[in-house]
């Protein structure tokens, strides 16, 4: 079987930085023992909300760069995560229903977009001595002009609810939704717990799977237990891969 005909689970931890760090440490744990080791992506803010920047925290910079050493996969996901932009008509119902003011990358202009891009680029690779996997907008929102901005920043691989795919080309290398949860409101963790649950049964016949956990899915119980119950679901069927695997794909 050729490597890009294996079923594989991609699992990430997004919002990491200082500011999430007994959290994230929480989440690494799970990881670590479901999928086996150090098999899954970390989506790294540098500056989460201008509260918690990575830049001169010399501490958390070299837990950072001690993850990827182990072969942690490091994301730049985003700036700021905050989306300080004034948004109208689609852009404002996705800022005001699919994220809590997260959707930082939904309305910037392509220079500001590009500007972020590269200064997260910089920042982060030069805290994990290595190139970043690639760019993953916060809450998984892109605008016009970070589309248009995204081509251009040197990204390997960037990704959406629905798909990953090459930057530069445009090219899909992987479909289907991305398992994730909610801890903003109980109607929102009831209904991304009986999505998981439908996943854990419905989704085995797509070729990749995967899965996001973000910080504050440690607040709840019930959402660690969902997760690990996916998690384990996927990995005793799956391969924990990595993301940079995609690009050998068709």
């Amino acid at each position: 079987m050729r490597p890009s005909d294996r079923k594989r689970l991609l699992a990430s931890i997004h919002d990491v930085g200082p500011g999430s760090e007994a959290a994230v440490d929480r989440l690494v744990a799970i990881f670590d023992r479901h999928l086996g080791g150090p098999n899954f992506a970390m989506l790294v803010v540098p500056d989460h909300w201008g509260e918690h920047p990575l830049a001169g925290n010399a501490a958390f910079g070299r837990k950072l760069r001690g993850w990827a050493d182990a072969g942690v996969e490091m994301f730049v996901h985003g700036w700021f995560h905050k989306d300080y932009a004034e948004h109208a008509g689609m852009a404002a119902f996705k800022a005001r229903h699919l994220t809590a003011s997260e959707g930082e990358f939904l309305g910037l202009s392509r220079a500001e977009a590009a500007s972020r891009m590269r200064d997260g680029k910089a920042l982060v690779e030069d805290i994990i001595g290595r190139e970043a996997t690639g760019f993953i907008a916060p809450a998984w929102l892109y605008g016009e002009g970070a589309m248009a901005a995204l081509r251009d920043s040197g990204f390997a691989l960037a990704e959406n609810h629905l798909r990953v795919w090459v930057p530069a080309t445009g090219r899909t290398v992987s479909r289907g939704p991305v398992i994730t949860w909610a801890s903003r409101s109980p109607a929102r963790t009831a209904s991304s717990l009986a999505v998981a649950r439908l996943a854990r049964t419905a989704f085995h016949p797509l070729r990749d799977m995967r899965v996001a956990v973000h910080p504050g899915d440690v607040s709840k119980p019930s959402l660690i237990a969902s997760i690990e119950a996916t998690l384990g679901t996927f990995a005793a069927r799956r391969t924990a891969g990595r993301y940079r695997d995609l690009l050998g794909s068709a």
